[in-house]
Parts: structure tokens; C-alpha cells; sequence
């Protein structure tokens, strides 16, 4: 692959009539009914029962391909995904879907007709189509494709009573805002560094009409911003808060997206070993999902008054890198001892919690961080693990992770069983935990949520260490999901 795929949506099915590859995918027993079958070419009618007979999806995905008659002839291939899906699953099954759907471009344009139970499975769908096909490349050959090598995928959907034409542009723009995100989490630092990423951010802020202001230098250490100054002040280039406001006419309340930015986590001088730390340029997922989702939001028109807050850092080593033992006052205004350097993403956090209670008034925070490898070991690789101080809104998540195919699954909120990990006796609080048995991943929401102060509003802490990646290439995860909170 030389450049990655197009993916284009398209309204009615009518445009994948003249392409010489078609891809048509759904639930097995979806793929039977009659509206499906009306779209296909008058040659595959009869062939559907018996190619259909012939897949065992299992728990997943299955596929068939054969070639019908015609000049030039047209191939056909059938994705049929699995009937099963558990109440703690997507009821499209988008996880099965993409699986199915991956590697079938070839050159040239391929048609895509995705069969969905319900027209609100559209943008699940299309986000599981776009995590299939990543757009981020650094290969050697980056030269325009010649005609006829090109790579593109045109995707219709057929559901019952029709998919709208505003919900396949929503599905678009949000599919889109995933991939795009997906490629920020697979950029090498040497690339995405911290002041690069201020520059996309910028880039955001103009295409949509979104303020934005950026902390940074010495505005950082001026302004009390210890968590997020001491884990970057050792790299080349600084750590920033970058806040960026949609603020529509009218808009009623106040939602602020906190995101993660650590750049690159080499532990710091609790440095991480050599197996370890592969990989870490992707542990700015959260804030990669969260400007993505705010792009998107304003794009669709959102009418939700909407801030985004980047805690951007590179966790590196050197002269001055905070040690184990030093006391960080946050911006919070609690004291922290570090006790472990690698322990990071919850301090640039904590300050950008901090910053949206003192200065932004809102009804709801949500942080989206690739926080704890425990989180993998409590929910997964496909859930992400949530922490929410507010029955109401961690319900409403559950049910947008599964609307939107980035699922979710609560973790316990218990404030007084959580705070005895994080004692100290030279300051407020230590930045880790004592017992590393102890519901990890809800300890570290904790700590963030020690930095809440007073706030009485709701506040969701999103934990993707594990659905943020998947076969070592970003997924965009929380982009759909955050904006089906938002609605």
C-alpha cells in the first residue's frame, strides 16, 4: 500500500451499481432478506442461498467470494457476521463487521452495501469500516497512485425503512473523525510532538470557527500548572494546555472533554523497560479522540455549549526530569509526592480537571485517558473501563458505548475505600498507589478526581489503554462515544 484507501458514504445504494467489485455485509440471516437482494446484481440472486449456506460465522465474521458472469465479469464477495451479540456487546455487532470488512479494497473503486438491522447502527458501522482501514502511512513510497491504482471504498447502507440521508452524513463525519484520530495515535513523536500537536489543534480551531488558547512556557509554570510542567519539562520540545471552545448561539450548560497528550511515555526516570516502552507514541489517545470528537461535533452543528482541554507533555529523561521524591504543587493547589515517574497521565490530568472547575463552570467533565494497563486487566481490550461519580451519566455512557460501538463498562466509585493508596507524609497526596491489588484503575480515577475539589457537577473518567490500539495501529476509540453522549 503506497497511499491508504478513500472511503466515501454514500445516500442510496444506486451508486455502487457500476462497480466491478462489490462487498455486501451484515448480520447471515440479514443478508437473506428481500430488500438486500434487490440491490444485488441480477446474477448474484441466485447464487446468494447457496454462497450464504456455505459461511460459519461463528462468534465473528465469515466470508465467500465468486465471480459473476458479465463483461467484464464482477466479483462478489458476501461478509456475513455473527448472530450473536450479549447484552454487554453493540447490538450491530460493529466489532464483527469491520473484522469482515478489513482487506477487501483493492484497485480501483470497490462498492460496499452494509445491511443494518436498524438505521441507527449506521454510525457504529461506519466507524468500524473506517478503524479497518488506518490512513497514517511513513512507507518509502508515498507517489500519486496511477490511474486504475487507485484505492477507494463506496459504502451504502440498506436498513429497514431506509437510512436517512442526514444520518449517513452524521455516520461520515463521525467515521472520518475516528480514522483521523486513529492516524494522530499512530504517528511517530519525531513527527507528533508536542508543539506539532498545538499546530493541528490551531488547524482545528480555524477550520471550524472555534476558539482557542494555548498555556505554555513559562505561562505554565506561572500559572501554578505543576502537574503538567513537571512531566514535560525535561523534552525537547514543552508540555501545553491547549483549550479550545465551541460555544454555539444559545447553547444551554457545559460539557468540557479533558484528553491525555502524553506524547511519548518513557516512564521518566521510572523508566520503562526495553518491552515496554514500544509503543508509547500512542499514549495520547485520549487527547487524539478528544480534539477529533470536538472537530466533529462542530462540524455536524452541534448546538451543546462544548470545551476541549489537551494535557499535551512528553514524558522524557533528563537533567531536569522530576525524580521520585520531589513534591509537585498542582493546580489544584494540593501537594503531590511522586512516587513513581510513570505515573504521569494522571498529573497532566489532574491539572486539566483543575482548570475546568476553576474557570469553566460546567455541568459535566469527562476525561478520556490511556491511564493503567489494569485497565485491560478489569474490562479488556475492547471495553473501556469508566469511573463516574453520577448514576444517570454513567448509565447514559453504557448506552452510548454500545450505541456507538466503543464500548464501555463501569468500575467502582467508592472515594473512601480508594484515597488510603495515595497517603503521604510530606504532602497531600503520592501520585501512586500503595497496593497494586487494589482496583487499580479506579485508584487512579480517584486521584484525578482528588483534584476536583468543591465540584459539584457530574464527571465521567474514561480509561481506553487497551480499545485505543488494536494489531499496533490507532482505533480513534472515544470519538464515537463521546459524541453520542453529547448527542
Amino acid at each position: 500500500m503506497t497511499t491508504p484507501t478513500e472511503i466515501r458514504f454514500h445516500a442510496s445504494p444506486d451508486a455502487l451499481a457500476e462497480h466491478a467489485a462489490l462487498v455486501v455485509a451484515g448480520r447471515a440471516a440479514r443478508l437473506r432478506d428481500d430488500d438486500v437482494a434487490a440491490i444485488l446484481p441480477a446474477a448474484a440472486k441466485e447464487l446468494l442461498p447457496a454462497m450464504l449456506e456455505s459461511l460459519r460465522p461463528g462468534d465473528g465474521c465469515a466470508a465467500t467470494t465468486t465471480w459473476l458472469p458479465g463483461s467484464p465479469p464482477r466479483k462478489l464477495t458476501l461478509v456475513a457476521r455473527s448472530e450473536k451479540s450479549s447484552r454487554h456487546n453493540s447490538p450491530g455487532r460493529p466489532d464483527a463487521l469491520g473484522a469482515g470488512l478489513a482487506g477487501r479494497d483493492g484497485k480501483g473503486r470497490t462498492g460496499v452495501l452494509i445491511a443494518l438491522d436498524d438505521p441507527s447502527h449506521a454510525v457504529a458501522a461506519a466507524v468500524a469500516l473506517a478503524r479497518a482501514y488506518p490512513s497514517y502511512s511513513l512507507r518509502s513510497s508515498k507517489k500519486k497512485p496511477a490511474p486504475g491504482e487507485e484505492r477507494a471504498l463506496d459504502v451504502a447502507f440498506v436498513a429497514p425503512g431506509g437510512v436517512a440521508p442526514a444520518e449517513v452524513e452524521r455516520a461520515a463525519i463521525v467515521a472520518e473523525a475516528a480514522r483521523r484520530a486513529g492516524a494522530l495515535v499512530d504517528m511517530p513523536t519525531s513527527e507528533l510532538n508536542t508543539t506539532a500537536f498545538v499546530a493541528i489543534a490551531r488547524e482545528v480551531a480555524a477550520e471550524v470557527g472555534a476558539e482557542i488558547t494555548v498555556i505554555d512556557g513559562a505561562a505554565l509554570v506561572e500559572g501554578g500548572f505543576g502537574g503538567l510542567e513537571g512531566v514535560g519539562r525535561a523534552a525537547e520540545h514543552g508540555p501545553a494546555l491547549v483549550h479550545l471552545t465551541w460555544a454555539p448561539e444559545g447553547a444551554a450548560g457545559r460539557t468540557v472533554w479533558v484528553g491525555k497528550g502524553i506524547v511519548y511515555d518513557t516512564g521518566g526516570l521510572s523508566l520503562k523497560g526495553k518491552a515496554d516502552m514500544p509503543g508509547m507514541k500512542g499514549d495520547m489517545g485520549g487527547a487524539a479522540a478528544v480534539l477529533e470528537a470536538f472537530r466533529a461535533a462542530a462540524l455536524l452543528g452541534s448546538k451543546a455549549r462544548l470545551d476541549a482541554l489537551l494535557c499535551l507533555a512528553e514524558n522524557a529523561v533528563g537533567p531536569r526530569s522530576v525524580r521520585p521524591d520531589d513534591v509537585l504543587t498542582m493546580y489544584s493547589g494540593r501537594r503531590v509526592e511522586v512516587n513513581n515517574t510513570d505515573a504521569e497521565g494522571r498529573l497532566v490530568l489532574a491539572d486539566g480537571v483543575a482548570y475546568a472547575v476553576k474557570h469553566l463552570a460546567p455541568e459535566v467533565i469527562v476525561d478520556l485517558a490511556t491511564l493503567t494497563g489494569a485497565q485491560l486487566i478489569a474490562t479488556g481490550r475492547k471495553h473501556a473501563a469508566i469511573v463516574c461519580n453520577d448514576d444517570d451519566l454513567e448509565a447514559r455512557a453504557v448506552a452510548a458505548g454500545k450505541a456507538s460501538g466503543d464500548l464501555v463498562h463501569p468500575l467502582p466509585y467508592v472515594p473512601e475505600f480508594f484515597r488510603e493508596e495515595f497517603k503521604s507524609r510530606v504532602a497531600d497526596l503520592k501520585n501512586s498507589v500503595k497496593d497494586r491489588m487494589n482496583a487499580q484503575s479506579s485508584c487512579a480515577a480517584q486521584f484525578i478526581a482528588e483534584h476536583l475539589g468543591d465540584y459539584a457537577g457530574k464527571w465521567l473518567h474514561v480509561d481506553i489503554a487497551g480499545p485505543s490500539t488494536a494489531k499496533e495501529r490507532g482505533t480513534g476509540f472515544g470519538v464515537a462515544l463521546l459524541l453520542d453522549l453529547i448527542g
